[in-house]
């Protein structure tokens, strides 16, 4: 048994989003991409199913076929530890542009650096240098 991180978004933005977030990461890389074909019910093209790692972890995207009343929260989050100021401050400027702050970085009390961003994509991400 084995648990996976599954993101689904709506626009057509599985693809983008997915190659963001592997180009973020030293060891970010799109594994696995299978798309709608002219029978649907996605769009022709768009992302049926696609896996990528990041972070030393496996997740899994979709662009989702039917539109929802609903997108991403900030109670599901990536929580990413840092090795370095440079490599959490990389991560805070990448993924906080055209997003929002959650939670500007600082020293909370818990560790040494930590932000809390949604990206453009609505993904949040609690980023720490502990």
């Amino acid at each position: 048994m084995r648990a996976t991180p599954f993101l689904m978004f709506q626009g057509g933005k599985a693809e983008e989003a997915m190659k963001f977030y592997v180009s973020l990461f030293e060891d970010g890389e799109v594994v696995d991409i299978k798309r709608y074909g002219p029978e649907g019910p996605g769009s022709e093209g768009t992302i049926f199913k696609a896996a990528f790692h990041l972070a030393g972890l496996d997740v899994f995207c979709i662009d989702s076929p039917v539109k929802h009343q609903f997108e991403f929260t900030p109670s599901f989050s990536f929580f990413i530890d840092c090795k370095t100021e440079e490599e959490i401050d990389k991560l805070i400027v990448a993924l906080s542009e055209g997003g929002i702050t959650l939670m500007p970085a600082g020293d909370y009390g818990f560790s040494r650096k930590f932000a809390w961003v949604s990206d453009r994509f609505g993904v949040s991400w609690q980023l720490n240098l502990p």
